[in-house]
């Protein structure tokens, strides 16, 4: 008992110095706190209008519980299944091509020795994951017209082609264009990510491998990327919780009649069916599925990492 209450004493005095040494970043951490407590915690309670047949003007007192009527009907709706169909095999697609980039360019920068060379292509990489979804839109519009687009001006003077491609028009170009405008726009941050992890590697590993007589192809390919495979798990599981989930603003950016088809994702069922049509209760509810087999997806995706000798996410 004696050193258990030692122990707890040792404990506070370690906060209160910890406290008075660094008060000034406790003090800044509050502010993210509370806007992720309010944004996200502070939501939890509205998710009962699942489960009611939700009136704005009746409130949550006013309004009926119909239990789990609105899931069963949103699981009958034909336009529910399409949009979970497409939403799937996109988001698959985008894990597919746009995870492993940002693992090749940050294997690729980090062989590079001219260092102001290295700089400004880190700054171009960056720069897209700082863009609004509005400015890249109307810029692959300006590129990828049929007629008057750069891409396919240039393209036709050279001779390549005869007439004008149409990426953003037809569905299944508007598909490939699609995912790798989202490579594009998404690599320059997970190439952060994977440098940042490189630096931690020791230098001796290196120097100990050229002493050996590896070149830099073996010496990036047995130490630069096994010192990374945590981070590039950890990152794995947490884009399997995005799988269901899609950006309203990209879709919205590129979508139009001709590629409905493809374009006719879970975020545009749930602002047309849900929100635009005053349905708030079937809005919640389809997000509340998105989260919860999100969230099973990471559950399951930590738990295999761990079987196959990975620490995980949680």
């Amino acid at each position: 008992m004696k050193k258990s209450s030692e122990k707890g004493t040792a404990v506070k005095t370690t906060w209160r110095k910890a406290l008075r040494r660094d008060w000034q970043l406790y003090l800044m951490l509050l502010l993210p706190i509370a806007l992720v407590c309010v944004f996200n915690y502070a939501a939890y309670p509205g998710l009962r209008m699942a489960f009611m047949n939700y009136k704005p003007a009746k409130g949550y007192s006013g309004s009926e519980w119909v239990g789990f009527r609105t899931f069963q009907k949103i699981f009958r709706d034909a336009d529910f299944l399409r949009a979970l169909k497409s939403s799937i095999v996109f988001n698959l697609l985008d894990l597919a091509v746009g995870f492993p980039m940002p693992v090749v360019l940050a294997l690729m920068l980090n062989e590079l020795r001219f260092r102001r060379y290295k700089r400004v292509t880190q700054t171009i990489l960056y720069l897209p994951h700082f863009l609004s979804w509005a400015v890249i839109g109307s810029v692959a519009y300006a590129m990828f017209k049929p007629s008057t687009g750069l891409i396919n001006i240039f393209l036709m003077r050279i001779g390549v082609i005869t007439q004008g491609i149409p990426f953003l028009t037809e569905k299944w170009h508007w598909a490939v264009t699609y995912l790798l405008i989202g490579v594009w726009q998404s690599m320059g941050w997970g190439t952060i990510l994977y440098l940042s992890a490189i630096t931690n590697i020791s230098n001796d590993l290196y120097e100990a491998a050229m002493i050996d007589g590896a070149n830099r192809w073996k010496r990036m390919l047995h130490i630069t990327l096994p010192g990374i495979r945590s981070t590039i798990v950890m990152l794995l599981i947490m884009n399997m919780g995005r799988i269901m989930g899609s950006n309203l603003e990209r879709l919205t950016v590129f979508g139009n009649t001709q590629v409905r088809d493809f374009q006719y994702q879970l975020a545009v069922y749930i602002y047309e069916k849900g929100l635009q049509s005053g349905k708030f209760s079937m809005a919640t509810a389809v997000g509340l599925f998105q989260s919860l087999v999100g969230l099973a997806l990471v559950l399951i995706s930590d738990r295999i990492a761990k079987r196959l000798g990975e620490e995980g996410l949680l």
